[in-house]
């Protein structure tokens, strides 16, 4: 009889011992392409700047932002005096100081000139094609600016993989997964397609 009576209790403690279920994992917020609205104060125009937050595959030593981006500013159709979105600047934003060699130009016209410049690589959709480029640093060296025509691969890429190196000369290793390129090619007036 207690053992009958213990089976018909049995359903209704269970539920009280608190099974745990594991917690499902959230799957990562797909990447988007961030819009806000700047004005230039100087020249007196407002652009717009899309902003695309990536990852390090592995987080470089001292940097000054936890993530890597693109940004890039437009100047909008309906303040452009073209009537159509026009392409400002592109930059990829690395938050650490980055190694700066001296280029000699192909052409040199008077005296002895070198350019500052980035050294880069870059990897689009997972390794199918990959080159090296040359980009030049920003103000601060913790950026480099992209331009025209390479920010037009990217674009067109899924995924792009880029590699810096730092100060020291390790290397600063970045993924971006490249979202709908739509809304940057309709403000910036660029042909992706």
């Amino acid at each position: 009889m207690k053992t009958t009576q213990l089976l018909l209790l049995a359903p209704l403690v269970w539920p009280s011992l608190g099974v745990a279920t594991p917690a499902q994992p959230k799957p990562a917020p797909a990447p988007t392409w961030e819009q806000s609205q700047r004005t230039n104060v100087a020249d007196d125009y407002k652009y717009a700047r899309f902003t695309l937050v990536g990852r390090f595959l592995a987080p470089p030593p001292n940097a000054t932002t936890q993530r890597p981006a693109v940004v890039v500013d437009c100047v909008p159709a309906n303040e452009s005096p073209r009537d159509r979105g026009t392409f400002l600047a592109g930059k990829l934003v690395v938050g650490t100081p980055l190694k700066i060699v001296y280029v000699e130009p192909s052409e040199i016209l008077t005296g002895i000139s070198y350019f500052p410049k980035i050294d880069l690589q870059i990897r689009t959709d997972n390794g199918k094609r990959q080159e090296n480029k040359q980009w030049s640093p920003g103000a601060d060296s913790t950026s480099a600016t992209i331009s025209k025509n390479s920010l037009e691969e990217i674009l067109h890429a899924h995924s792009v993989a880029i590699v810096a190196n730092d100060t020291r000369g390790r290397p600063l290793a970045m993924q971006f997964d490249i979202p709908d390129p739509a809304i940057v090619e309709q403000g910036c007036h660029l042909s992706v397609r």
